[in-house]
């Protein structure tokens, strides 16, 4: 098959000192891809969109795609739930949450929106919220789904689907501060169940997790730990691979070169791409785009998400996307 455009939409929102956001800052990326996969390295241009009316700011946030629509909804301190309109170019609030939410990745799962493995509350102990949070976009309300094991609450883990069950990888059990975990479970919906599955080869938080065929891939990330006055410092290099097939974990031979958390991490084969984050190496939020061939096991470098003077200090960019259709980030939307 020949090749054809392909829109993706990333968000994010900020405040410049005690500056209001002024708009949503999106970006239009002309992908060349096949039905079935990137039949070139993209080669760029990103340019800027601006929606007709301004998202809410916010981070430690979510944005997330549900039957063709965007969901923006999370982050510090209790934000309303609003929805991007690719046809209209406009944001639409549907809402107050329930309560504060933040540090996740949202999930769309059988047509409504889930918040599964999140913190509330302030830094550096933010507590893991203890049962899942579902939207509705129809009915534009929101209920209690079910609990999360208390023996394995945590938050910032990674959160996925695969053949109509719900996964969550990794995450940190108090807040900033400490107990970083390697587990790994997943629920029936069902059955109503959640079951232990093997603990993925290291802990990790601030981290996305990316499906590609019948493999998950855990990229990037880091070690919380402001009990030692490390929050930023503990990146992970190394991309741990769960086959769904074999039942199994390993470890890839070249490891994420530019080390950075909080970033958005999406798949479309053959690459598993890692787009921004942050680190102690810079001040900015990284503008780095970097492509995994799962046909090679080597990196390639796609155009640079933003410039850096675009943010003028660091920020936490998540991202949930375990497709090209679902992605949110502080930094850029790309489309």
């Amino acid at each position: 098959m020949g090749g054809q455009r392909f829109p993706i939409i990333l968000y994010f929102s900020y405040s410049i000192e005690s500056k209001p956001m002024k708009k949503l800052i999106g970006i239009v990326f002309g992908l060349a891809i096949s039905f079935a996969s990137f039949s070139q390295i993209p080669s760029g241009p990103w340019q800027v969109l601006e929606p007709s009316n301004a998202a809410l700011k916010r981070h430690e946030s979510g944005f997330v795609e549900c039957d063709g629509q965007f969901y923006s909804l999370g982050g510090r301190g209790k934000k309303a739930i609003e929805a991007y309109n690719p046809k209209t170019n406009t944001w639409e609030n549907l809402g107050d949450t329930p309560i504060e939410f933040h540090h996740f990745q949202a999930l769309s799962f059988q047509h409504e929106i889930y918040v599964i493995c999140a913190f509330t509350g302030g830094y550096p102990h933010e507590k893991p919220i203890e049962n899942m949070l579902i939207f509705n976009p129809k009915t534009k309300t929101w209920r209690e789904g079910a609990k999360i094991p208390a023996d394995r609450l945590r938050g910032s883990a990674g959160i996925f689907a695969y053949k109509n069950k719900i996964y969550a990888v990794c995450g940190i059990k108090d807040g900033h501060y400490d107990g970083h975990v390697s587990w790994f479970d997943v629920f029936d919906p069902k059955t109503n169940t959640w079951t232990q599955l093997p603990d993925a080869p290291r802990s990790r938080d601030h981290v996305q997790a990316a499906m590609l065929g019948d493999k998950l891939y855990m990229v990037g990330g880091r070690n919380s730990h402001a009990a030692i006055g490390k929050v930023l410092d503990k990146t992970i290099a190394e991309v741990d691979v769960y086959d769904f097939k074999t039942g199994t974990w390993t470890t890839l031979p070249n490891g994420l070169p530019t080390l950075r958390a909080g970033t958005c991490t999406l798949t479309k084969y053959p690459y598993v791409i890692v787009l921004q984050g942050e680190s102690t190496k810079q001040v900015p939020a990284h503008a780095e785009v970097e492509a995994l061939d799962v046909r090679t096991n080597e990196w390639v470098k796609f155009p640079l998400c933003c410039k850096a003077d675009m943010v003028p200090r660091p920020f936490y960019t998540r991202i949930n996307c375990t497709s090209w259709r679902e992605v949110q980030t502080v930094g850029e939307v790309l489309n």
